[in-house]
């Protein structure tokens, strides 16, 4: 399994409560246990900006670029414009989109870590293909894809970044940027498993018309953010939901988003529903964490679908907590190859 991850994901944000340290925490984590090797783990490149449009508006990419946003873009942004922070975030939307070139067989196995360069083979359909069929069932894409049927991303999980603004720490939408990119190569149907503590709203509402992808969001439904644009299955979970009732709720969705037969499927595998987080309140355990992640695991080996796992949120009190519950999530993966 590949790993991706740059340690310039790590952002100089002043006193804030998003602990862009902990990307790298997790990674020296990984390799301090051994759960990893340094050669597992490739850097990611930028995402182009010709890549970012694809989802974003160019006014929006512009006013990024020129450290042009207005005073109410930083304040939905909750994040200070420095060049460091855009070419920070362009570098994790590229690791996620890095991710889903691999598993879906759009990356060759050739890769040179330091250099951060890799190749891309094209799928576009053929001159007169019809686009709008849909994807065979996953037990026929497999033959189309590398055998790197999973690959996680240290980083990513932007979902509140909307089309013409950023929202809640999220300036691009990493997880939409690579689907859109995917499509663009003629792999259409995706599934987003979105298990933040805060609903996806900006993924949401970019795939609101796109029925080639499915986007299932479970989350505190009395917490941020306000408007929820409606995706393909929600599921707003009380304050104090704890493990029982989260993995009862989660158990009935899986099979759901899986019937979808989706090519490949992203999963946001936030720390942040866990008991002690700053901005949640679901009150989830660190079991209860580990549970959720077989759960998803589970069910997307047995779709048979490539599968990407992003970090998205997490803010404990402890900063150990939040590195300790992602780095149990890699090596679920790991031991649950999807």
């Amino acid at each position: 399994m590949r790993i991706i991850y740059s340690p310039h994901y790590r952002i100089d944000l002043g006193l804030h409560v998003f602990p862009t340290e902990k990307y790298r925490l997790v990674r020296d984590a990984l390799v301090t246990r051994g759960v990893v090797s340094p050669g597992d783990i490739l850097e990611s490149a930028p995402a182009t900006w010709e890549e970012l449009a694809l989802v974003h508006t160019a006014d929006y990419l512009q006013r990024m670029r020129d450290a042009a946003l207005t005073p109410e873009d930083i304040a939905q942004l909750e994040l200070p414009w420095s060049q460091e922070m855009v070419d920070g975030f362009r570098l994790m939307t590229g690791g996620t989109l890095l991710a889903a070139r691999i598993v879906c067989g759009l990356a060759s196995q050739k890769y040179e870590v330091k250099s951060q360069k890799y190749e891309v083979r094209s799928q576009k359909p053929e001159p007169g293909a019809n686009s709008s069929v849909p994807l065979a069932a996953p037990s026929d894409f497999r033959l189309q894809t590398s055998e790197v049927r999973v690959c996680c991303h240290i980083g990513g999980g932007l979902h509140h970044a909307f089309p013409n603004h950023g929202e809640g720490f999220c300036p691009f939408n990493d997880v939409a940027v690579a689907i859109r990119v995917l499509q663009a190569s003629g792999i259409e149907r995706h599934a987003i498993v979105d298990l933040d503590v805060h609903h996806g709203n900006g993924t949401a509402f970019i795939f609101e018309s796109d029925p080639r992808v499915f986007t299932f969001s479970m989350h505190q439904q009395h917490n941020y953010p306000m408007w929820k644009p409606r995706g393909t299955l929600d599921i707003g979970l009380p304050d104090g939901a704890h493990d029982d009732t989260y993995l009862g709720a989660l158990e009935g969705a899986m099979p759901v988003v899986m019937a979808h037969q989706p090519a490949c499927v992203f999963y946001l595998a936030g720390a942040d529903p866990y008991e002690d987080d700053q901005l949640g309140g679901l009150r989830l355990t660190k079991a209860g964490l580990c549970q959720r992640d077989r759960m998803v695991l589970d069910a997307v080996r047995g779709g048979g679908a490539p599968l990407v796992v992003v970090l998205a949120g997490g803010y404990a009190r402890r900063v150990e907590d939040t590195v300790a519950i992602h780095v149990a999530t890699i090596e679920e993966v790991l031991t649950r190859p999807a």
